[in-house]
């Protein structure tokens, strides 16, 4: 449900920029009150006064998931205990966890940014929401919640797993949206077909929130035809509030990052340098909205490009590119990067392909090689083994040609690999055991 051309979604660049200019100086002094800031200001002789411009903000140095970890749990807070409501945590593989604190207003503001991404998919009262997000420490969960509740649909609290509820609450309550991982909203259409249940006839699904995960154009479409919904990327993450920094217009081309409360740029992972509009790198976003936990050029990790062109639907705050992995995520093979979003883009392109794939790298004889364990839709396993040996050199011959490696392609019956109902690890890499 659309708010109106005069909102601030469609509000002219340069309003939008003056109020970023006035926003970034008060976050910049609001940060001085951390410890962290305070001792990196001072280091740096930075001054809110430098700040003339969006541009300015290049002036300032980098934050990153290691300074989090190292100033693990109140490093960064910059208002008193007193004033916090609410900690949410973001745990990596290895270390401390990262903390993310939020006030009254912080809770205020990140659900006001998802009823506004929700209102901009058309939803609103008379919709019932079924999030299956995890709730807890991890952001998905509440953050998506409240501001669900805020745009007026009727919330049911989910969470993650349980499929067979899961099930059971879309058909009583007739859930017209869901929160879900791509991987999930895959596994669950397994589960409804082994129950003989066609969600497009027999559930009343209309719209669904892909998040959490990196996904190919490919995967949302199978999505879409398997449900008969229109499927919308959101991106988020817990350092900047977590879901709902940026969200896909109806015109699904892009999504768009609410620059009233982030600034964004994108540079080199290797060099940091800024890059123009248009070319592929870091995503960088900076909050300038934020009360109790203000962060400052905070390096994703995550890979994408800033749309150079106005989009179609006219709110004037940039889109980025779904985001193609993580910079931690990418592997090299032979000298070629290589992100799993894009193997798989190749499988999903392939008929015979079901919906669950692993991609393992081992390193034989001082080789790296790239094997692909992928599940084949149970109609292919006919019993023809030469039938089988021509799908394995198709997409063998498919992922050469796109990535410029050559993989091992082994063919698994479906229900062989583990699944999932949170998110997926599709990589394993044997290098680094």
């Amino acid at each position: 449900m659309e708010e109106g051309k005069n909102s601030i979604e469609f509000l002219k660049r340069e309003e939008l920029e003056k109020i970023q200019v006035n926003r970034l100086k008060k976050t910049i002094e609001r940060a001085n009150n951390s410890p962290f800031y305070k001792n990196i200001f001072k280091k740096e002789g930075i001054h809110p006064e430098d700040i003339k411009c969006t541009d300015d903000i290049r002036k300032l140095p980098f934050t990153t998931r290691e300074d989090l970890r190292e100033n693990f749990p109140f490093g960064f807070i910059a208002l008193s205990l007193n004033k916090i409501v609410r900690v949410h945590t973001s745990t990596g593989t290895t270390g401390k966890p990262k903390a993310i604190f939020f006030s009254k207003k912080d809770v205020d503001e990140a659900a006001g940014l998802i009823a506004r991404c929700m209102r901009m998919t058309g939803a609103g009262p008379g919709d019932v929401f079924q999030n299956m997000m995890s709730y807890g420490l991890f952001t998905g969960g509440l953050v998506f919640h409240y501001g669900a509740e805020k745009a007026g649909v009727l919330v049911i609290p989910a969470g993650a797993g349980n499929t067979e509820k899961q099930i059971e609450l879309m058909r009583d309550f007739k859930t017209t949206i869901v929160h879900i991982t791509p991987s999930y909203a895959l596994y669950l259409a397994d589960i409804l077909e082994e129950k003989g249940i066609d969600p497009e006839e027999e559930l009343n699904l209309q719209v669904v929130y892909l998040g959490a995960e990196p996904y190919s154009q490919k995967t949302r479409e199978k999505i879409e035809k398997i449900y008969g919904v229109n499927a919308f990327n959101c991106y988020g993450l817990s350092e900047m509030n977590g879901p709902g920094v940026g969200f896909e217009c109806p015109l699904k081309d892009g999504l768009h990052i609410w620059e009233d409360n982030f600034i964004l740029e994108v540079v080199d992972p290797l060099t940091g340098e800024p890059l123009p509009d248009g070319r592929e790198g870091e995503l960088v976003l900076t909050t300038i909205n934020r009360e109790a936990m203000p962060i400052i050029r905070y390096r994703t990790g995550d890979i994408t490009f800033i749309y150079p062109q106005v989009c179609g639907c006219g709110r004037t705050h940039r889109k980025i590119s779904p985001i193609k992995g993580r910079t931690d995520d990418m592997f090299i093979i032979k000298g070629v990067n290589v992100f799993p979003s894009e193997v798989e883009r190749v499988l999903m392109d392939t008929p015979e392909v079901a919906r669950n794939y692993q991609i393992v790298i081992e390193r034989e004889r001082s080789l790296d090689i790239m094997r692909i364990r992928v599940e084949i839709k149970k109609r292919f396993f006919d019993g023809s083994l030469e039938h089988l040996k021509e799908l394995q050199e198709k997409i063998k011959s498919k992922v050469k040609s796109e990535l410029m490696v050559t993989p091992r392609v082994e063919l698994l019956e479906p229900g062989t690999l583990p699944r999932t109902t949170g998110k997926s690890k599709r990589v394993i890499d044997k290098r680094r055991l």
